[in-house]
């Protein structure tokens, strides 16, 4: 049997993305770990644009985009209704919250991790120009346990790399931050089985050419 290969590197949100959608959707893939420094010929050769994630099918049809290939693989199998199929207020929502993550939050969240890397002086400023969204998924969670409702959905595991970066940068300010739910929500997707795999480490491709059998339980 053939299975698509995911070209995918272990750091990256939007990577992590579509290895915790296929998890989620069991989905078996042929998993390529590649670093950015020498992206494989092969990959550039069926995407071009040379970032990751990238799906590749046996008819050559490619998914580019990680949250495409989250929607892709839980329309193949999504046992915990994740997409909300039959929600279509929940669905919308979901969708907005999504959109708001990947063309606000992420832009203030580049700067803030850039001006702590650097030691910049308006680390603190671009942290505030992040707040917004983050006081906003705060108040999400002060009402249900997830961002959308009582259950997890797609927003949560699409958000849930960048949440994991903005924790990250400074790690003893988010502690004392005033962001308890949100706090728990990251921790609770951290305890997640789903997660220790989306993140186990694998060799490079590019080491051996050999792919690893990746979402299988």
């Amino acid at each position: 049997m053939s299975y698509p290969i995911l070209y995918s590197l272990r750091q990256c949100p939007y990577a992590m993305r579509a290895r915790i959608s296929l998890l989620l959707a069991k989905q078996t893939v042929l998993l390529r770990d590649i670093v950015m420094k020498n992206i494989p010929s092969e990959m550039l050769a069926v995407s071009p644009k040379g970032t990751v994630p990238v799906l590749l099918f046996d008819d050559s049809s490619v998914i580019e985009e990680s949250i495409d290939i989250m929607t892709w693989a839980l329309k193949q199998n999504d046992p915990s209704n994740l997409l909300r199929s039959h929600q279509p207020n929940d669905y919308q929502e979901m969708f907005e919250l999504i959109k708001r993550n990947d063309n606000e939050f992420i832009e203030a969240l580049n700067k803030y991790k850039a001006a702590a890397r650097y030691h910049d002086a308006a680390e603190s400023t671009y942290r505030r120009q992040c707040e917004p969204f983050i006081t906003y998924l705060e108040e999400c969670l002060t009402r249900h346990d997830y961002l959308i409702g009582a259950t997890p959905s797609l927003a949560d595991y699409a958000i849930l790399p960048f949440i994991r970066q903005f924790s990250r940068v400074d790690r003893k300010w988010y502690l004392q931050a005033p962001y308890p739910k949100l706090q728990h929500w990251l921790e609770q997707h951290y305890q997640n089985p789903i997660f220790s795999k989306a993140m186990t480490k694998y060799p490079q491709w590019l080491d051996n050419k050999e792919s690893i059998l990746f979402g299988s339980e």
